[in-house]
């Protein structure tokens, strides 16, 4: 039997029996210590770390789970409660003024955006779109970056952006990559995994306004986090909740529709409704730079 050949290929890694092997062992010499440990020995063991020389902790551990639902590894159980947990949501003493805003935007003065990655509010981000987004807080593979919106110093959105769908057949048809050159650069794509209205503002034309102010600081926060200049953006929107309406109005450009397989889900194991694709591109040679 050829140990070498490659059986899978889960977050652009091939792995073969050794591979396998190597990862059973390190599940079981460092079991006690927990699911994030095993990720951080693999990672290193790999040299598998994002652009800023960080480690792919998060896509290891999405790399573990995809196997453990294959039936190749067993996983400790999580030393953490999730954030979704009922009462470790409720022990979070967040005051929020929710009572309702409306108006013209022309009625009020300014609109400021605050990135909270790695910030004491990082907390609030989490707390606010667990409650009132629709999907939940995200559990974010990769690169991400957390917004705060605020108008007239009330706290009026939450915005959200992560690494990038591995495949989406509309986005890619655009792009016009190679398999090669998506496994490349598709660091520079990034993906809008969440936007909340808060549900007690009703401000029109608010959210396609902090969607342009955000897009505008984005690059620029993304390089000095991630040492990665992006070049195009992406989202998906359930036609079944929402039009899209805001995504127009910042001249987004929908491209088609998802296959409802998910964001993370390259083994067809998990069905999702079927969603429209939204690209924004943040340089006129996008579709170069995406195939250089």
């Amino acid at each position: 039997m050829d140990t070498t050949a490659p059986v899978y290929q889960i977050r652009g890694r091939f792995l073969n029996q050794n591979d396998l092997a190597e990862i059973r062992q390190v599940t079981a010499d460092h079991w006690d210590q927990g699911r994030t440990a095993i990720s951080r020995v693999l990672c290193r063991r790999w040299q598998w770390r994002q652009p800023n020389g960080q480690l792919k902790d998060m896509a290891c551990r999405s790399l573990l789970l995809a196997l453990e639902k294959k039936g190749e590894l067993s996983l400790p159980p999580r030393l953490k409660e999730s954030f979704r947990h009922p009462r470790r949501a409720d022990r979070r003493a967040y005051v929020i003024d929710s009572t309702e805003l409306a108006g013209q935007l022309s009625a009020f003065g300014s609109l400021t955006i605050k990135m909270v990655r790695r910030t004491p509010d990082e907390g609030l981000w989490d707390f606010l779109v667990d409650r009132h987004h629709y999907l939940g807080s995200p559990w974010i593979v990769g690169s991400y970056l957390k917004y705060l919106a605020y108008l007239d110093d009330r706290l009026v959105a939450c915005l959200g952006w992560g690494s990038a769908a591995w495949k989406v057949a509309a986005r890619d048809q655009v792009i016009g990559w190679s398999r090669e050159q998506r496994e490349s650069n598709l660091a520079k794509v990034v993906n809008n995994v969440r936007f909340l209205v808060l549900p007690w503002v009703k401000i029109p034309h608010l959210a396609s306004k902090v969607l342009a102010l955000n897009i505008r600081r984005l690059a620029g926060d993304w390089f000095a986090f991630y040492r990665q200049h992006p070049c195009l953006l992406e989202t998906f929107v359930d036609t079944t909740r929402f039009q899209g309406t805001c995504y127009r109005a910042a001249n987004w450009v929908r491209v088609g529709e998802t296959t409802g397989r998910g964001k993370y889900d390259r083994y067809n194991q998990w069905a999702e409704p079927v969603k429209a694709v939204f690209l924004y591109p943040l340089t006129k040679d996008f579709q170069e730079e995406l195939r250089g």
